[in-house]
C-alpha cells in the first residue's frame, strides 16, 4: 500500500468497514461499496436468501457472472477476426495449390 493510503469508512448492510486505500481510489471505492450494498439489500429484501454470508456469496456470483459476460462480449470480435483470418488463409492456400 502506498504512503498516501488512508482509511475509508463504508457501510454495507448496516455494518461499517474501514478500508485502506489511496486518496485517488476513495471515490471509486465508495461508489463500489454503495453498489454492493444496494445489490445485497435487493437480494436480502427478496426474502429468498437468509444470512449476510449467503447474500454476499450470491452477490459475488452475480457480479462475476456479469463480468464474465462482459469479457466474452469484448473477446467476440477477436474470435470473429481470427476465424476470418483462418478462412482467408485456407482460401489463399487453395488458390496457390491450384
Amino acid at each position: 500500500m502506498s504512503a498516501n493510503a488512508k482509511p475509508v469508512s463504508i457501510r454495507i448492510l448496516g455494518k461499517e468497514y474501514n478500508v485502506m486505500c489511496s486518496k485517488e481510489e476513495h471515490k471509486s471505492l465508495i461508489t463500489a461499496a454503495a453498489s454492493l450494498d444496494r445489490k445485497m439489500r435487493e437480494i436480502r429484501d427478496s426474502g429468498k436468501i437468509n444470512g449476510s454470508e449467503r447474500i454476499a456469496v450470491m452477490v459475488a456470483l452475480n457480479i462475476m457472472h456479469d463480468l464474465y459476460l462482459i469479457q466474452q462480449e469484448q473477446l467476440q470480435p477477436e474470435y470473429e477476426f481470427a476465424e476470418k483470418l483462418i478462412d482467408l488463409r485456407y482460401k489463399i492456400e487453395n488458390s496457390l495449390e491450384n
